[in-house]
C-alpha cells in the first residue's frame, strides 16, 4: 500500500539557521502521527514543505503516492490543511465562513452545513467569526480543512493557546476525524496531547527527528515513564513547551 505521505532528506535553511535538517518519515494510510518537539524544532516548517506550502532547499516529499512540490492541483481536492494561524474573512459569520470555503470546492451549502454541525457549531453559526471563543474558532478552522472531505488532513498545533477544558474537546473531534477513515497529521508541542492521540509520533529537535515510534513503545524502548523522558534522554535537557 502507498504510503500516506512519504518526506525524504527535507532541509530548509535561513542565512545560518537550519530550520530543518535532513528530516526523513513515512506516514501510513489512516494513521494519526504526531510531529512532536518543543516550539522551534522545525515542526511547521516541516509541515510546510510537505504539503507544498514551502520550497525545500533539498529533498523531496510524496503525498498519496504524488510529489507535494512544486504545488500539485490534483492534490488539492484529497488534502486538508488547518494552519498555526486561522486565516478567516473578515466580518463573516460561521456558516459564510464554512460555505465561502465550500465553495472554493464546488461543495454545496448543505455540506457545509453539516460540517458545522458535525464540529458542534451548528447553534452558533450565525456568530462572527470574531465573536466566537478560542476553541470555537479553532472547531471552525478544521471545519474549514474537512469541508471538501480530504483523505489527509495536516492539524498544526491546533490546539495552542485553549484551556484545558477546551484543549480536550478538541481531542475528542480530532479522534472523530481519524475514526472517519482519514490520515492526520498533527504537529504539537504538548506531550500529554501526543501521547492520547497519536499512533505514532516523530520527536523533533533542533529541525531534526531524534526518535519515530509509537510513544509507548518510545517510552519502554527507553525505560522512561513519559514522552518528556524520552526527550530528556534523547538530548540531555529537560523539554520545555
Amino acid at each position: 500500500m502507498t504510503a500516506a505521505i512519504s518526506a525524504r532528506d527535507l532541509r530548509k535553511r535561513y542565512g545560518d539557521v537550519h530550520a530543518v535538517d535532513g528530516v526523513s518519515f513515512e506516514v501510513r494510510a489512516g494513521e494519526f502521527f504526531g510531529l512532536l518537539g518543543p516550539n522551534g524544532a522545525g515542526k511547521t516548517t516541516t509541515l510546510e514543505m510537505v504539503e507544498g506550502l514551502r520550497r525545500p532547499d533539498e529533498g523531496r516529499a510524496l503525498l498519496l503516492g504524488e510529489p507535494s512540490w512544486p504545488r500539485n492541483p490534483g492534490l488539492l481536492r484529497r488534502v486538508g490543511v488547518q494552519l498555526q494561524a486561522s486565516a478567516f474573512f473578515e466580518k463573516l459569520t460561521a456558516r459564510e465562513q464554512i460555505r465561502t470555503f465550500a465553495s472554493l470546492y464546488g461543495v454545496a451549502d448543505e455540506r457545509a452545513d453539516a460540517m458545522l454541525a458535525e464540529v458542534g457549531l451548528a447553534e452558533k453559526a450565525g456568530t462572527r467569526e470574531d465573536r466566537l471563543s478560542g476553541g470555537q474558532a479553532q472547531r471552525l478552522s478544521i471545519a474549514c480543512a474537512l469541508v471538501h472531505d480530504p483523505e489527509l488532513v495536516f492539524l498544526d498545533e491546533p490546539t495552542t493557546g485553549l484551556d484545558p477544558q477546551a484543549r480536550r474537546n478538541l481531542w475528542d473531534l480530532l479522534r472523530g476525524i481519524n475514526a472517519a477513515g482519514r490520515t492526520v497529521v498533527l504537529t504539537t508541542h504538548y506531550m500529554d496531547e501526543a501521547e492520547v492521540l497519536c499512533d505514532r509520533v516523530a520527536v523533533m529537535d533542533a529541525g531534526r527527528i531524534l526518535r519515530v515510534g509509537p510513544p509507548a513503545e518510545l517510552a519502554a524502548e527507553l525505560e522512561a515513564d513519559s514522552l518528556e523522558d524520552v526527550f530528556l534522554q534523547l538530548t540531555g535537557r529537560e523539554y520545555r513547551e
